[in-house]
């Protein structure tokens, strides 16, 4: 058993999964013992346990969906609120591993600390390359007095890491050029993971379909943040594209920064072939990405980082076909050419998506095999059994 403490942006006080949850509930599973740091939720603070997991809530200027000053202010004061709760709660720091994923990178401060204190193996999953996405946003410039101090603090944080857990092999390969003193041997493979659901939710309940007026439709169906790294311009277009297929409807399920532009969009273009909701139970949301025929992934085409979008887990676990609208720089769509499991175009090209859309369209058995292809695939190696194996090996 080793002692782990795990520092996080959010952690869910309630039995809804999550990528962080399900690894901390596979750890927990697995005989260790794990505390995680976490934003405190509803207020509350100070130590708890949920779901068999001890957590240290803390209360913190609000991390999630808020704009980008208040975001940056309440990451640069985290790592401060998080250290002052854990010296307060009388922790013994006698841990074995520190596991902290990005973002933020703030955090890094903390885990040098607490390296520090208990000689532990300071473990990096690495989801977030800052701030150079920041600079591809254009929501910073690049030489300028805030990129060097994030960038700074990024190269102080994979000194401070033991080991670095990438997404793909284009992220190792990014790191390696634009950090030539890095150690190497510190960076390998962590691809994303989830849990599959259920053999009860995996069933489809056509319900759901009328509940939410999808009958009769062909639904392509976007789950998760809606902000400027998702470029949901791109999206609209398509949408745009084919307004001519009356029985094609785009679903777009989520929040963010951009939603409010999103609207502004569809409601200027007079598009009636998207809805879009926010946060809708999750047995709703699970039962309408089973109910829908393509998943559909978008990021933006200024990006030079290569980022690999975890919500195609969601459609993998589905058994539903993928269509990815990304940029140039990403390996995600070699992901899906390997596996046979979706289309993917250069962001950007609504031509070339909407053809490859139109493929799935008009043939229900290539959309099954590839579903089936990406659900072998995520059984194969995307579990978080197969995350906490290739963590626990490090730690």
């Amino acid at each position: 058993m080793k002692k782990i403490i795990f520092l996080a942006l959010y952690f869910s006080n309630s039995d809804e999964g999550g990528i962080y949850t399900d690894l901390l509930r596979e750890m927990r599973d697995n005989g260790e013992d794990v505390l995680v740091v976490a934003p405190s939720i509803n207020e509350e603070s100070g130590l708890s346990v949920v779901n068999g997991i001890k957590v240290l809530r803390v209360k913190t200027p609000k991390v999630l969906n808020v704009g980008v000053i208040a975001k940056g202010i309440a990451n640069i004061l985290l790592p401060y609120l998080f250290k002052n709760a854990v010296k307060k709660s009388k922790i013994s720091l006698n841990f074995d591993a520190i596991i902290l994923p990005t973002p933020p990178i703030t955090l890094g401060f903390l885990a040098k600390w607490l390296k520090r204190k208990s000689k532990a193996k300071v473990y990096l999953i690495l989801r977030d390359i800052f701030p150079q996405n920041a600079v591809d946003l254009k929501m910073i410039n690049q030489g300028g007095m805030v990129y060097k101090y994030f960038r700074r603090m990024e190269k102080q944080l994979y000194a401070t890491a033991d080991n670095i857990g990438c997404m793909s092999q284009a992220n190792i390969d990014y790191i390696v050029q634009h950090n030539p003193d890095i150690n190497t041997n510190k960076l390998h493979l962590l691809p994303n993971w989830q849990k599959l659901p259920s053999q009860n939710t995996a069933v489809i309940d056509a319900k759901f379909k009328n509940k939410y007026g999808l009958d009769n439709k062909f639904v392509i169906i976007f789950g998760g943040n809606i902000g400027k790294p998702q470029k949901m311009e791109n999206i609209v277009a398509l949408a745009k594209s084919l307004t001519e297929h009356k029985d094609i409807i785009f679903f777009i399920i989520g929040d963010g920064t951009e939603k409010t532009k999103l609207e502004s969009s569809i409601s200027k273009e007079g598009l009636d072939n998207i809805i879009v909701k926010g946060r809708i139970p999750r047995e709703d949301y699970n039962q309408l990405i089973l109910a829908a025929d393509v998943g559909l992934i978008s990021l933006s085409e200024d990006f030079t980082i290569p980022n690999f979008p975890s919500k195609v887990l969601s459609y993998f676990a589905s058994s539903i076909p993928v269509l990815a609208s990304v940029d140039v720089h990403t390996d995600f769509g070699k992901m899906l050419q390997e596996t046979n499991s979706g289309f993917w175009s250069e962001a950007g090209n609504t031509e070339d998506l909407k053809n490859k859309l139109l493929q799935l369209y008009h043939n229900s058995d290539l959309r099954k095999t590839m579903g089936e292809n990406g659900h072998e695939h995520m059984k194969e190696h995307l579990l978080p059994l197969h995350a906490y194996k290739t963590i626990s090996n490090y730690i």
